[in-house]
């Protein structure tokens, strides 16, 4: 067969001109590849990073909500009975202070800090109300 194509020439082509393999790709077929997969890869990244940081936070309601109306009706000398009525039961019960109640409460709305915050102590002595701590101090990046 050398021969022959030797001294005739090239074999003839097809009638669809010559076939390409998945290997012989032209420069174009290749940019235009290669710039998809870029643009499939910078969409990716870009939804991951936008989605990434707008994680929904729920408000964060903590302990006992304590109504000034409530508080005010709160006295010295009243039974722990009432003051279960009145405020609720207390967020701490302290075993190793049995005459000590905390009501603490706190809303946290979304990241930020607690907007809303409130520590109160109420002191017993033989079941009766000897003091009403209110508005007490809690940590500030609560």
């Amino acid at each position: 067969m050398r021969g022959y194509y030797a001294a005739v020439g090239s074999p003839p082509l097809p009638p669809h001109g010559p076939i390409a393999t998945k290997t012989e790709r032209t420069p174009d077929v290749q940019h235009e590849s290669a710039m998809h997969k870029l643009l499939l890869i910078t969409l990716m990244v870009s939804a991951l990073a936008l989605s990434s940081g707008c994680v929904y936070r729920a408000n964060l309601s903590q302990g006992n909500l304590i109504v000034q109306d409530d508080l005010d009706q709160a006295e010295v000398g009243m039974t722990r009975i009432q003051i279960r009525f009145l405020l609720g039961t207390p967020m701490i019960d302290d075993p190793f202070h049995k005459d000590r109640w905390d009501y603490i409460y706190y809303l946290k709305i979304g990241r930020d800090d607690a907007t809303f915050k409130r520590w109160v102590s109420v002191l017993f002595e033989d079941d009766i109300v000897i003091e009403i701590r209110k508005d007490l101090e809690l940590a500030p990046g609560l």
